[in-house]
C-alpha cells in the first residue's frame, strides 16, 4: 500500500500593520489546519517578505514566497477588510506570482472589525484569486469583531469559531487534493 504524500496548504498573514488582530486569527487558522491528518502547513507572514516598492510582478519575485506557492497543493489567505478592500501589501505580493498558482485551491479568512466578518473584503478578492488561476472554494472564514475575539495572549474566547473553521477546512483540504490529482493526472488537450 502506498502512503500519499501530505496536502501542502500554507496560510498567508496578509497584512503587514502594526496591532494587526488578524495575526490572532491567522495562528488560530493554522493551528486548527496543522491539527489536520495528511496535511502540511506553514504559516506566512507577509510582514517578513521583503518587497520593495518601485517595481511590481515578477521582476519583484521573492524565492522563498515562490517556493512555498509553487509546491502548495492549495493555499489559505487571512486577511483584514480595510475600508471595503483588501491590503494593498497582499496584493503587491500576490501578483509577484503567476504559473505558480494555477488550478490550485484557495480559501480565503476575512476579518474586520464590524459585523460582516469581512465580508466585502472576500467579495474583492474573489476576480483576483480568478485572475490567478486559483480556484475559490465554496466556503469563507468570517472573522467578525476581531478585536475581541482572543484574550490579550492570543487564546480563542468563542469556540463557535472552532466548528465553523471545521467546514471551512475540509472543503479546502478536499478541493486541493482533488486539484492536485486533476494537475497530475488529467491533461488539458
Amino acid at each position: 500500500m502506498s502512503v500519499e504524500r501530505p496536502i501542502f496548504i500554507p496560510v498567508i498573514l496578509g497584512t503587514t500593520r502594526k496591532g494587526r488582530a488578524s495575526e490572532n486569527v491567522a495562528r488560530f487558522v493554522h493551528t486548527e489546519l496543522r491539527k489536520r491528518e495528511g496535511v502540511e502547513t506553514l504559516l506566512v507572514d507577509i510582514r517578513e517578505i521583503n518587497l520593495p516598492t518601485d517595481d511590481a510582478g515578477e521582476a519583484i519575485k521573492d524565492s522563498g514566497f515562490s517556493a512555498t506557492v509553487s509546491r502548495a497543493d492549495g493555499l489559505l489567505i487571512v486577511t483584514p477588510e480595510y475600508n471595503h478592500g483588501y491590503p494593498g501589501m497582499l496584493k503587491h505580493l500576490l501578483d509577484t506570482n503567476l504559473k505558480e498558482y494555477i488550478h490550485k485551491a484557495v480559501g480565503i479568512c476575512a476579518v474586520s472589525a464590524g459585523g460582516f466578518g469581512g465580508t466585502r473584503v472576500i467579495e474583492n478578492l474573489l476576480p483576483v484569486m480568478r485572475e490567478l488561476g486559483l480556484v475559490t472554494i465554496f466556503w469563507d472564514g468570517n472573522f467578525s469583531g476581531a478585536q475581541k475575539l482572543f484574550d490579550k495572549d492570543g487564546k480563542l474566547l468563542d469556540e463557535s469559531y472552532v466548528k465553523r473553521l471545521d467546514k471551512f477546512l475540509k472543503e479546502l483540504i478536499w478541493m486541493s487534493r482533488v486539484l492536485r490529482y486533476g494537475r497530475e493526472n488529467v491533461s488539458l488537450d
